[in-house]
């Protein structure tokens, strides 16, 4: 029997999960906190990564430790301190200030499919990572990234596209990632096998 299941996610044990949604065949890593987000189809998170205001794309591989969408604290005002919008915790006679935490959960993060982020990565809010872009271990992105290119360094900057325009063109084209589990199973071999343009001969694109 597959460990992983179409029917609902597997969470590992002292995660935080609250106010997030996951598609079929996800995994979220020991320890990790996921807060207002979405995992699509076969997603995953290794073991503490903390994600907020995130859109989480089909086939992502998030690797342990890394913060993606980190929330915001209001550097503009006389203080950024917990007090200004966490205020119940310290007196009993006010209430949260919901307006910011409406602006922070409105920030959002896209990670597109089948990305690869690396170890102790972190990826700022309103950042769009595209269609199987790569960020490196420890980078931290604060601009969109490309499709298909590898980004690296504080602030990440391009390094180089992991294909020529037209293979990358052609796999966006292609789609894999919306195909069904059966056909994903059938072309397993290819996907192990061939390289990436090869695979485009065999499969379209």
């Amino acid at each position: 029997m597959p460990r992983l299941s179409a029917a609902s996610p597997l969470i590992h044990p002292d995660c935080e999960i609250a106010a997030s949604q996951f598609g079929a065949y996800c995994e979220v890593g020991r320890g990790s906190r996921v807060f207002n987000s979405t995992f699509e189809d076969y997603a995953y998170c290794d073991r503490l990564a903390d994600i907020a205001n995130t859109t989480v794309g089909k086939f992502a591989n998030i690797a342990a430790l890394t913060r993606i969408g980190p929330t915001d604290h209001p550097w503009r005002n006389a203080s950024q301190h917990h007090f200004l919008y966490r205020s119940r915790s310290y007196w009993d006679d006010v209430e949260e200030d919901a307006a910011f935490f409406a602006c922070r959960e409105s920030r959002r993060t896209v990670i597109g499919p089948d990305t690869w982020i690396g170890h102790g990565a972190i990826i700022k809010p309103e950042v769009t990572l595209g269609p199987g872009a790569i960020v490196a271990s420890g980078a931290v992105v604060t601009k969109d990234v490309a499709p298909f290119m590898i980004v690296a360094g504080v602030p990440a900057v391009p390094l180089r596209a992991r294909f020529l325009p037209r293979v990358a063109e052609r796999l966006q084209a292609l789609a894999w990632w919306d195909w069904s589990h059966e056909r994903l199973r059938a072309a397993l071999t290819d996907f192990r096998a061939l390289e990436a343009e090869a695979f485009l001969e065999r499969h379209g694109g």
